[in-house]
């Protein structure tokens, strides 16, 4: 039976490895805490605008008997967690990639990895300027994408792809269920209609452009510490 507390519980599952495992000596991603909460407030303001003019005019809509009740903005307070939760645990999963996996595999083809994608992203979104989920999904990850290309041109490309790559596991377990009881009612008439099992594509690339806008000022803010005397 339907529960008006899943999508809660799947914002706590999310949050709990992470948070739990934070503390552990080797990757210490508690000491680097200091480092979150500039890179969640920006990109909590920027997708709750998003998500909230999106729900407002019928790209996708919450299912009520999945959530609490509690709104703001039009948007269910557990969606709120969503984009700070999401976020914490895929930085979590960046970091341990970091120190697990002492060699940067990806280096030497992260910029081609990042032209393909935003290659296509760019031309599937300009082919589907009347789909709004696609075109402005697509277009924003295709803004930041070409500011890390070609202006930023950090060193860490290559390790964010692997984060990237590995956070697409928990997120499609957690996005699976969202999609598929559903919590989360997209309008198909505004995306690409192509499903992962019940997952719009285009949420894939939700999620690298959530994870990106964290990630480049997460490594910012780490740099500039760095970079300070003392």
């Amino acid at each position: 039976m339907p529960s008006q507390y899943t999508y809660l519980a799947l914002m706590l599952f999310t949050l709990a490895g992470p948070l739990f495992l934070s503390f552990e000596k080797n990757v210490a991603y508690s000491k680097k805490w200091k480092y979150l909460p500039l890179p969640f407030f920006v990109t909590t303001v920027y997708f709750v605008i998003w998500d909230s003019l999106f729900t407002r005019h019928g790209i996708w809509s919450f299912n009520d008997n999945y959530i609490l009740g509690l709104k703001i903005f039009l948007l269910p307070i557990e969606e709120w967690l969503f984009f700070i939760f999401v976020p914490f645990a895929c930085l979590f999963i960046y970091e341990s990639a970091n120190y697990h996996i002492k060699k940067d595999y990806l280096q030497k083809y992260a910029y081609h990895i990042n032209a393909v994608i935003l290659i296509i992203i760019s031309v599937v979104a300009v082919l589907n300027i009347h789909k709004i989920y696609t075109a402005f999904n697509f277009i924003s990850a295709a803004v930041l994408m070409a500011y890390v290309q070609f202006i930023l041109k950090p060193h860490w490309l290559g390790r964010f792809y692997v984060g990237y790559f590995f956070s697409l596991i928990p997120f499609f377990l957690i996005n699976g269920v969202l999609t598929y009881l559903p919590v989360v009612r997209y309008n198909n008439a505004e995306n690409l209609g192509i499903r992962l099992i019940t997952i719009p594509i285009e949420d894939t690339i939700y999620c690298l452009l959530l994870l990106l806008m964290n990630v480049v000022m997460y490594e910012w803010l780490k740099e500039r510490k760095n970079r300070l005397p003392g």
